[in-house]
């Protein structure tokens, strides 16, 4: 790298705006990593067009320049250390998560590196070593991460960051302590912490096992579902059956591609659940939640007092990022706002911090409760998340006048009464909370912030202590202690074990859902099957008499016409007969009937038929609904799943109307005139009858035999229509019900493999809840054994649960509780019942 000292105000730094996109990587600007960039820039001299870039990018501005602005200015020559450094600060908090890894894999895309080089740089330091024990070893092994992704770099950038490492990481680090020691110091402080990082750390084995089993069950099911439709794909029967199979794996083809789609998303989800646990594991994390304005970031400056510089009048949206201030084996997380206008990025960025947060902290406002901002609480619920409401009282201390009112009678702002008092308040937030949240078992504490930040303005520093009483803050943080020192060890199995569950709860609900819709779908399928059968029969039979009746009708039309034939030819010769005959039957469009009566009952057959299935396939499509779509059979061209079944055959009505003219046509018929003529040559040629006997003679013989010949043909156009057509409706027939095996085999594989599934992701639930119900058996007894499958198996005999709602815990001996049921409801939040197994010998 060229030295930075030498670079011009002009100049930007590209490696060192690199450093700053790795701080905000993980969607998490941690403090120290914010105090290590900041004191880096001092001391490399950053330029101001540097240091102005740098705050675009922390503030996520959306003309900061990117990844892809920046990574293709860094020379080859400071690109090995470029990468050192990003990696380096990605490790000040302790831990390189999987958005700081991608990062780094995006930048060494971007230049071109070799496929595995990020990687083969973190194992070079050690850095997938397991660090997930709390304690002073373990700080030192962070240290060393830092401080070996820079070895032997000589920049002044480098050099500066190894001194940030150095410090902020190890024991010369010095935090101002002001209130946080009333907080977080003392004997039953440091006991709470030690306690709390032998069960994160026993809790999160379980957790880590019970989430990599819900992994391979998903994965699994993907698997065996590409499987089910590709065994489809290779029937080797017969062509028949090879075509059938061939359409019913297209049928499929959308299904596979929207379970996968879901299959890979609860992956994902389940995937960044463990990330969550793992970057949970070493902390008690505190996390402050609400909508915009609330008073988050004012809230976390006074407890933390960082971040003084996001406070100020007409801040908005001061938090892009979740912001993460750690001391002492505590985080203080502030969350960027819910429900801000165009803030939808911000509201997800607010949801990623909740599977690893111990306590979650919401902020509101007595000036805007709106029922709206409450609904957010149904996730917390969903993740069985211990809350407390903040109920921060606006009141514009900014003025003298109303300052000095304050403080004459804080108390006054916070009386429960009257038409101003926070009674109203209160009942309406525990309304509206208590209905998304599903229960009341909540604190809820109302402070009034700007009192406690003016408290810590230099303006004020006479009136600090009485400014900060007056706020009712001090009821906040007993309340933190509370929750650290006497609910920690509790409070952290519930967030490594009890709400894991809902990490595999939810695939588990989607998966049994999704089989019981696939077991519905096939059960409907093989009764409609049935049903279809007989109705198709019905069909058949309905247009083959139609069909019957109309031939007879176009005979007889035929026979009709025999009569005037006769007396107009008696006497013609044989050429001009038979011309004739043909004449007439085109006149009477005989041919041209015959096909069309075909056609017209093949038709009616095929639209019966598919009304039928037409039926079938919204009945089936309204099942598949339930399951979110996931099995349609409706195609994107809207040919639906009848036609579908009916072209596999490939049975075409022009082909079967063809198979009745090879006998039965014009020329036959005309033939059967040729011979009539010849027979009539004797007849006239008698002598010693009147012209008008031959007359009559021939006319009555003509008709007799052309009538004799068209009966005969009528008989034998029956005979072929009844075969002909009963064996085209019996190849719809088959061709429909091998398409209804194969769809009915494809789908009972698809629904055995979910259930298959279903029972995995049941067992690891059951496995996980187990595992919780014992530690609050444990913490109920207050005793504090070491958690194993030994000890679980030895007291738990069942566990019920209504994820987030309720558990039923069954042990197979009576427990000795040494809290009361309410103190157990409030302090989880979530309605815990007990009983216990009797031995048959007491009952």
């Amino acid at each position: 790298m060229s030295d930075l000292s030498s670079r011009t105000t002009e100049h930007l730094d590209y490696p060192f705006l690199l450093v700053t996109h790795m701080v905000c990587a993980d969607q998490q600007i941690h403090s120290e990593e914010s105090k290590a960039l900041r004191e880096l820039a001092t001391q490399i001299g950053a330029s101001q067009r540097t240091l102005a870039e740098m705050e675009k990018i922390l503030a996520q501005e959306e003309n900061q320049l990117s990844v892809e602005d920046l990574a293709p200015k860094v020379s080859p020559g400071e690109q090995s250390e470029a990468m050192s450094q990003m990696l380096a600060i990605a490790y000040v908090d302790g831990f390189c998560s999987a958005l700081e890894r991608q990062m780094a894999e995006q930048v060494a895309g971007i230049w071109n590196w070799p496929t595995g080089e990020v990687q083969r740089q973190l194992a070079e330091v050690g850095a997938f070593t397991d660090t997930r024990f709390i304690g002073e070893h373990n700080q030192q092994q962070k240290v060393s991460f830092g401080a070996r992704f820079l070895t032997g770099a000589d920049s002044l950038l480098s050099r500066a960051l190894v001194d940030n490492v150095a410090k902020l990481t190890g024991s010369e680090q010095k935090v101002e302590q002001i209130r946080r020691e009333i907080l977080l110091t003392g004997p039953e402080y440091d006991e709470a912490i030690r306690q709390c990082a032998v069960i994160a750390d026993e809790d999160y084995k379980f957790a880590e096992l019970a989430l990599k089993r819900a992994l391979l069950a998903l994965s699994n099911l993907g698997k065996n579902i590409q499987v089910a439709i590709e065994d489809i794909k290779h029937k080797t029967g017969g062509k028949g059956q090879a075509t059938t199979a061939k359409e019913v794996a297209k049928q499929f083809e959308d299904t596979r591609n929207s379970l996968s789609a879901e299959i890979i998303k609860e992956i994902e989800s389940v995937r960044e659940s463990l990330r969550a646990k793992e970057r949970a594991l070493n902390h008690f994390s505190i996390t402050f939640m609400g909508r915009t304005k609330a008073g988050k970031s004012t809230l976390h400056a006074i407890v933390t007092d960082d971040g003084w510089d996001a406070i100020g009048v007409g801040k908005q949206r001061t938090t892009r990022f979740n912001r993460v201030y750690e001391w002492k084996n505590i985080r203080i997380i502030d969350t960027p706002g819910i429900g801000a206008p165009g803030g939808k990025s911000d509201e997800e960025i607010a949801k990623s911090i909740i599977d690893e947060s111990d306590v979650i902290c919401y902020v509101v406002t007595n000036d805007s409760i709106q029922e709206s901002e409450f609904a957010f609480l149904r996730l917390l619920k969903e993740k069985a998340k211990p809350l407390i409401i903040l109920l921060n009282v606006h009141n514009n201390l900014r003025d003298s006048r109303r300052l000095e009112h304050f403080l004459k009678n804080p108390n006054k702002m916070f009386v429960m009464d009257g038409q101003s008092g926070l009674g109203g308040h209160i009942d309406r937030i525990r309304r509206y909370a208590q209905e998304h949240y599903a229960n009341d078992y909540f604190n809820i504490v109302p402070v009034m912030l700007l009192a406690a930040q003016l408290s810590r303005e230099p303006e004020h520093a006479k009136k600090k202590q009485e400014l900060f009483k007056a706020s009712r803050m001090q009821d906040f943080l007993d309340l933190i202690r509370v929750s650290l020192v006497n609910h920690g060890a509790i409070r952290r199995s519930q967030t490594l074990l009890g709400s894991t569950v809902g990490a595999i709860d939810h695939p588990n609900k989607w998966v049994n859902q999704q089989a019981l819709v696939y077991e519905k779908l096939t059960e409907t399928l093989k009764n409609k099957r049935q049903t279809l059968e007989k109705q198709i029969h019905r069909a058949g039979r309905d247009s083959r008499e139609s069909l019957q009746q109309q031939i007879v009708s176009i005979f007889q039309e035929a026979i009709n016409a025999i009569p005037s034939f006769a007396e107009a030819y008696w006497e013609s010769k044989e050429n001009q007969m038979k011309s004739g005959w043909e004449q007439k039957l085109k006149s009477i469009r005989f041919e041209e009937r015959l096909k069309a009566a075909y056609l017209e009952n093949g038709e009616n057959f095929n639209k019966e038929v598919q009304e039928v299935l037409e039926e079938i396939g919204n009945e089936l499509q309204l099942i598949a609904n339930l399951g979110g779509e996931n099995f349609r059979f409706n195609e994107q061209d809207s040919n639906t799943f009848n036609r579908q079944a009916l072209k596999i055959g490939g049975i075409l009505l022009m082909a079967m109307a063809g198979l009745v003219f090879g006998p039965l046509g014009l020329g036959g018929i005309a033939v059967a005139a040729v011979g009539i003529a010849g027979s009539l040559m004797t007849w006239v040629s008698q002598k010693f009858k009147s012209k008008e006997q031959k007359r009559g003679e021939a006319v009555k013989n003509i008709s007799t035999l052309l009538t004799e010949q068209l009966s005969k043909h009528k008989q034998a156009t029956l005979r072929d229509a009844e075969a002909n057509f009963s064996k085209f409706c019996d190849s719809v027939a088959v061709n429909i019900d091998a398409y209804f095996a194969e769809l009915i085999q494809g789908l009972e594989a698809i629904a055995t493999h979910l259930q298959e599934a279903k029972n995995k992701l049941s067992g690891t639930e059951n496995y996980l809840n187990r595992a919780y119900a014992m530690r609050i058996i444990d913490w109920c007894t207050e005793e504090n054994e070491t958690l194993t499958d030994k000890r679980i198996n030895e007291t738990i005999h069942k566990v019920e649960r209504d994820f987030g709602c309720n558990m039923k815990i069954a042990t197979k001996s009576k427990v000795q509780r040494q809290k009361s049921l309410e103190d157990i409801k409030h302090i989880l939040q979530e309605d815990i019942s007990f009983s216990y197994l009797k031995s048959p010998t007491k009952d």
